[in-house]
C-alpha cells in the first residue's frame, strides 16, 4: 500500500516513521523548510529513553504527481486549506484519507473537496511535541490509531488498511463507531486544551491548587453534554479515564495548543473551542467555561495577529 503521509511534525512524524520502520512504502509530504531540516538531521524521534534517526523519502507540494493507496492527514486544522490544495494530486479514484486532525469540522471539508466516501473518520492518540532543532519528543507512551468508516460499520478497506497501520510502536484499533471516538478524543482536547490554556499551567499545578480538581470535573461535564446533545455520549468509563489522567497529581501534562499559546504562536482555537460552542449553542446547550475560554484565546488569536 503506497501511503502519503502529510506533515511530518509531532503526530505525522512520529507514525509515519514507525510505518517506515515497518517497512512500509511511505513518503512524507512536508514543506520545503521542513524538508531541508529532515534532510540535513534526519526524522530523529527522543524522549522516553529513545534516540532513533530515520532518513525519510520526502516530497515537496510542487513534486508530488500520481496517485497513492492512503492518504494520512496529519496537519494542524490551521493548515488545513493549503494542505487541501497540495493533497490533490496524490487523491486518486481509490484512494483513502484518513485525517488525524482535532475537531470535527474538516470531515465535511475534505468531503466537499474529495467526496464523502474517500474521506475516514480517524482519531490520533500520541503525546509528542517538536523541539528547537525539529526533532520529534515523545513526553508519554501513549501511540495509537483509530480508524472506520464515517457511516459507522466496518468494511475490506478498513480492515485492509487498518493491517498496514498495525505495526509495531502504533496501537491500532477498528471502530465501528469512529464519529463516537472522534467525538470522545474532541471532549479529551476540549477539557485539557482548557484547564491547561485557561490556567496557564500543566495538569498537575491546576491539581496542586484549592479548586483545581473541581475546574477539571465542571470543564469535563460541559464538553461531554455537548458530546451527548450531538449523539455520542462518551462512555462513563472512558469519562472516569479522563479524569484520572486530568487529575494526577504531579504531572506534567498540557496540551499541544497550550503549548502553541507559551510560544505567542496562532492555535487551532477555533477549531477545538470555536466549533464546540457554535454546535453547543445549536443544541442549546450552556458552557460558560468553555464560553469563557474561546473568549480568553480569541483575544490571544487577535494579539498573535498583531504582532505578525
Amino acid at each position: 500500500m503506497k501511503i502519503l503521509v502529510v506533515g511530518a511534525g509531532a503526530t505525522g512524524g512520529y507514525f509515519g516513521a514507525r510505518l517506515a520502520q515497518a517497512g512500509r512504502d511511505v513518503t512524507f509530504l512536508v514543506r520545503p523548510r521542513r524538508a531541508a531540516v529532515l534532510r540535513e538531521r534526519g526524522l530523529r524521534i527522543t524522549g522516553l529513553g529513545e534516540e532513533e534517526t530515520l532518513t525519510p523519502r520526502l516530497v515537496t507540494a510542487d513534486e508530488l504527481s500520481g496517485p497513492y493507496d492512503l492518504v494520512l492527514l496529519s496537519v494542524k486544522a490551521t493548515a488545513l486549506d493549503g494542505a487541501l490544495d497540495d493533497i490533490a494530486p496524490a487523491v486518486g479514484p481509490q484512494t483513502a484519507i484518513v485525517p488525524l486532525l482535532n475537531g470535527m469540522a474538516h470531515l465535511a471539508r475534505l468531503g466537499d473537496r474529495f467526496g464523502d466516501k474517500a474521506v475516514l473518520g480517524g482519531v490520533a492518540r500520541v503525546i509528542t511535541t517538536l523541539n528547537a532543532e525539529g526533532d520529534i519528543v515523545r513526553l508519554a507512551p501513549v501511540a495509537g490509531l483509530t480508524i472506520g468508516e464515517q457511516q459507522g460499520g466496518t468494511s475490506e478497506r478498513v480492515e485492509a488498511i487498518a493491517a498496514v497501520l498495525d505495526v509495531a510502536g502504533i496501537d491500532t484499533h477498528r471502530s465501528r463507531d469512529v464519529v463516537g471516538a472522534m467525538w470522545g478524543k474532541w471532549v479529551f482536547i476540549s477539557t485539557l486544551a482548557g484547564l491547561t490554556c485557561l490556567m496557564r499551567g500543566t495538569v498537575g499545578d491546576v491539581r496542586a491548587v484549592p479548586g483545581g480538581p473541581g475546574f477539571v470535573a465542571a470543564l469535563l461535564a460541559e464538553s461531554a453534554t455537548v458530546a451527548a446533545a450531538a449523539g455520542h455520549p462518551v462512555r462513563e468509563s472512558e469519562l472516569d479515564a479522563v479524569t484520572a489522567m486530568l487529575t494526577t497529581e504531579g504531572s506534567p501534562l498540557t496540551a499541544s495548543l497550550y503549548r502553541d499559546v507559551t510560544l505567542g504562536a496562532p492555535t487551532e482555537a477555533e477549531q477545538v473551542f470555536g466549533d464546540l460552542v457554535d454546535r453547543a449553542r445549536r443544541l442549546s446547550v450552556d458552557t460558560p467555561l468553555l464560553d469563557l475560554i474561546t473568549l480568553n484565546l480569541r483575544v490571544h488569536e487577535l494579539r498573535t495577529r498583531s504582532a505578525a
